[in-house]
């Protein structure tokens, strides 16, 4: 389905992720972010352009392997992205929600 963020007509799925990546900018990402309620940050911009190299290079993400990353500990994660880190994250981040999210 399409739906209107930040200006633009994108394509995404029954909850919300984008279905293609080409569509995701950072005014995008920023309004995902709002209607989720993260006042995006600096060090949120980090941790969202990581998740996409790590989405580029065909890397599976999981909680495990943003523990073991060295990019940031679990706690400031959950601190970035209370109420599911992952799968907020990936959404904002305009990548597909990890299969090891539920």
């Amino acid at each position: 389905m399409e739906t209107l963020i930040a200006g633009e007509n994108v394509k995404v799925n029954e909850e919300g992720y984008l279905l293609d990546f080409s569509e995701w900018n950072r005014e995008v990402g920023e309004e995902i972010a709002s209607a989720e309620g993260i006042n995006m940050t600096p060090r949120h911009w980090e941790v969202i352009e990581w998740l996409q190299e790590q989405v580029k290079a065909d890397k599976a993400l999981s909680i495990r392997g943003i523990k073991k990353s060295g990019v940031l500990d679990i706690k400031e994660f959950y601190a970035l992205f209370p109420g599911g880190p992952l799968k907020i994250s990936t959404k904002i981040a305009g990548v597909p929600k990890p299969k090891s999210c539920i």
